[in-house]
């Protein structure tokens, strides 16, 4: 299926490994420019090097920012004036037992995780309306709408996140811009399986034994009873962003697994 994105220009923070690194692989595939970022000129320089190597002839940049720091938000908006697709997959996750958050974390997952897209979006929203073309997609999670006991300052972000993403959306009526979240379930990326591993030796347990009782225990409700591919959750948000999936605007599209039960 042709997905109509050739020519775009799209921005994936958070890119230069698990899913936004599928996602601006997708991207590649499809015809678009993509620019990548990172919190390193290595990390950036490293992800550019290994698209090139699949996708030899395509427009690939990059930017490093890290979404903690404003200056270096600022920096990237300097350097990027102007993208058709915004993907504001930028984010962290620590498990961690809520009495033993202290205010510090709270702040700092809510600037990574929330700011780094109010902060983009802000600028390229209003670019987008002027062209009358454009898409913003915020990467939650399930999580925004399941919220996980053992980090739920995460999941706060989350549930954040859906919420500028909709009041974005109702911005944008009449027009040919939409902005949409996608949540994506327990997915296989490199953070993912640090924190299998971390509990692994906490537990004195294998990664095997792990994984099943996380989905057994922790994520009972799954129905693929896995992990999802970042491959898997890469091609909802491609098709999300492109022309062909205009008629979807302030959407939360679930990529969990049947993880969430409810039909809505």
């Amino acid at each position: 299926m042709d997905l109509k994105l050739t020519g775009k220009k799209a921005l994936i923070t958070g890119s230069t490994a698990g899913i936004g690194f599928a996602v601006a692989a997708r991207f590649l595939a499809e015809g678009a420019s993509v620019i990548l970022n990172g919190r390193s000129k290595e990390s950036v320089s490293t992800a550019i090097s290994d698209l090139k190597l699949i996708f030899p002839k395509s427009d690939i940049s990059g930017v490093a920012a890290d979404f903690s720091k404003v200056e270096d938000v600022n920096r990237l908006i300097a350097e990027v004036t102007e993208v058709d697709i915004l993907i504001n997959n930028a984010g962290i996750f620590e498990p961690k037992a809520f009495t033993e958050i202290p205010d510090e974390d709270w702040f700092r997952l809510f600037e990574i995780n929330v700011m780094s897209g109010i902060r983009l979006s802000r600028i390229y929203f209003p670019k987008m309306l002027e062209k009358n073309w454009g898409r913003i997609i915020f990467i939650s999670s399930e999580s925004g709408v399941f919220i996980p006991e053992e980090m739920i300052h995460y999941g706060m972000t989350k549930t954040a996140q859906l919420a500028v993403s909709r009041g974005l959306a109702e911005l944008t009526k009449g027009t040919s811009v939409t902005v949409n979240s996608i949540l994506p379930g327990p997915t296989w990326s490199k953070g993912v399986g640090q924190f299998i591993e971390d509990l692994a030796n906490s537990d004195n347990k294998t990664a095997q034994e792990v994984e099943k009782d996380f989905f057994k225990n922790m994520r009972p409700t799954s129905l693929i009873q896995r992990f999802a591919t970042v491959e898997e959750v890469a091609d909802t948000v491609v098709y999300y962003s492109s022309p062909l999936a205009s008629a979807t605007n302030g959407a939360a599209i679930r990529v969990e697994g049947g993880l969430v039960k409810s039909i809505l």
